[in-house]
Order: C-alpha cells, then sequence, then structure tokens
C-alpha cells in the first residue's frame, strides 16, 4: 500500500518538482496581491543563508513548502507558506507551520512574525495563523504599513503553554 502520510523534508531547492512548486506559490501569490505588495520569496530569496526551507512530501509527490528567515537572535519569520492545489485540506499547512514553529523553537527563537495578504485569496492563511496563536501586529523588520498586508506575530513560548503547536 502506498503510504500516503505527510512528511516534512528538508528542502532540495534544485529538485525540479519543488522549483515547480515554489513558482507556482510565487505566481500565485503575486497574481493575488497588488503590485509592490508581494512579499513572497523566489529560489534566490530561498538560497540565503538566514533561510530553512522545508517541503511536505505525500508518498512521492511535493505538496507543499514552508521556510523561516532567521531575522534576529531572537526573531524570525513564517515565509513561503504554500500548498498545492491538489493537496488542500489534507492537514499540510497545519504539519508544515508545526514544524516551523518547532524549529525556530529549537534554534532558540522566542518570537515568529510573518506578512500574508489581506485580501480574500489569503483568508484560509490567516485563519490558519490565527489558530495557531499568531495575532495581528504592527509591520516589523523592513516591512511598511500596507492595506494590502496583514502582520501577525506568535511569542513562541506562549504557544508552547496553550499548546498551539501540536504534535505530527
Amino acid at each position: 500500500m502506498k503510504d500516503l502520510r505527510i512528511r516534512i523534508l528538508q528542502a532540495d531547492l534544485d529538485d525540479p518538482r519543488i522549483v515547480e512548486l515554489i513558482e507556482n506559490h510565487v505566481v500565485a501569490a503575486r497574481g493575488q496581491t497588488a503590485p509592490g505588495s508581494a512579499h513572497a520569496l523566489d529560489l534566490s530569496g530561498l538560497r540565503s543563508s538566514d533561510v530553512s526551507v522545508w517541503v511536505a512530501n505525500r508518498g512521492e509527490d511535493v505538496v507543499g513548502t514552508g521556510a523561516l528567515k532567521r531575522l534576529s537572535e531572537v526573531e524570525g519569520e513564517v515565509k513561503s507558506m504554500f500548498t498545492s492545489p491538489s493537496a488542500r485540506r489534507l492537514g499540510v499547512a497545519s504539519i508544515m507551520l508545526d514544524h516551523i514553529i518547532d524549529a525556530a523553537r529549537n534554534e532558540g527563537l522566542r518570537r515568529l512574525n510573518l506578512e500574508t495578504g489581506s485580501w480574500p485569496y489569503f483568508d484560509p492563511a490567516r485563519a490558519l495563523y490565527a489558530a495557531f496563536g499568531f495575532v495581528e501586529c504592527d509591520p516589523f523588520g523592513e516591512y511598511r504599513e500596507d492595506p494590502n498586508s496583514v502582520f501577525m506575530t506568535l511569542n513562541i513560548e506562549d504557544s508552547l503553554a496553550r499548546g498551539s503547536s501540536r504534535s505530527h
């Protein structure tokens, strides 16, 4: 029987399947955001030394991505969360976000931030982040106030106390 569980693995950014999924993410995010307001990292951005990238596999299929960008000794940013349309509603994003929160905690980070879109396309993403304990906040890092962006933050220690990060 084919194993269809979701597995999170370090991304090989030279794997054509992963490249295609990331390119699809960038195109989708930019297509659903006002010009100048899309902040999805492309492959060159994901190759930065301060970024860790993972993929979600279901069997042999690459069905999702997620990344953690280190902003400082204590803060990180969730980047490049994307689930292929064929795998939506299977829990891929929850498993990936849980992995990113655990990785941030293991790296000694105390806070995770993120930027996502304000348009209806991003409603499921905002709901997912809120379910994990992320709350809206002011822009962080190099971001500026933008009506097309929603900024969210999570105190990692609080998330552990609330049980927001789940085992998988």
